[in-house]
């Protein structure tokens, strides 16, 4: 299969799921498709991430091994938004190793309070930070303050999902601050 020809003849699902069951478990093919998704033009990167959280929900061990790759590419100055998109939409997903939480975290707070970065990459911010505050308690007031921040003059997507997000924040016990 040329990888490439298919992603570009067809934006559905059908289609996507085709080329995911194509891929299967091989490394070697998941290793194209990250490749074009990473790498190649705009409307090849954005059909590819559909293909990728496929093949991500059946085969979660494709992306554990190559996730710095894809934490990586949220570095360059050239990112197309899709690109993007679709990164921080995965690491909502998967495990993310502990090698990369800070940078992960720090990513994810400038989308969020970036006020030019679009409402996917903030929603898709908010659920990644929520899952790391698990982890680092330490990190919930400062999430919380980012989304309260932006509420009011948001999206109904981003409120929804920021309602969700504070619930789920809620729960997490932050640690008593030492008093001197």
């Amino acid at each position: 299969m040329d990888l490439r020809s298919e992603i570009l003849k067809e934006h559905s699902r059908k289609q996507s799921l085709k080329i995911a069951a194509w891929i299967g478990s091989s490394t070697k093919r998941f290793k194209e498709l990250l490749t074009l998704f990473l790498h190649d033009e705009y409307r090849v990167s954005q059909r590819s991430a559909w293909v990728i959280s496929f093949v991500a929900a059946n085969y979660p061990k494709l992306i554990k091994d190559n996730i710095h790759l894809l934490v990586k590419r949220l570095y360059d100055n050239d990112l197309p938004v899709a690109v993007k998109r679709n990164v921080v939409r995965v690491l909502q997903f998967v495990k993310i190793p502990k090698s990369l939480h800070a940078k992960v975290m720090n990513t994810c707070i400038g989308y969020l309070l970036n006020p030019n970065e679009t409402i996917a990459v903030k929603v898709f911010s908010m659920t990644v930070l929520a899952h790391l505050a698990m982890q680092y308690p330490d990190i919930r007031n400062e999430i919380e303050f980012a989304i309260k921040s932006q509420i009011k003059n948001s999206t109904a997507g981003f409120r929804s999902r920021a309602a969700k997000v504070l619930k789920q924040l809620e729960k997490i016990s932050t640690p008593n601050p030492t008093i001197l």
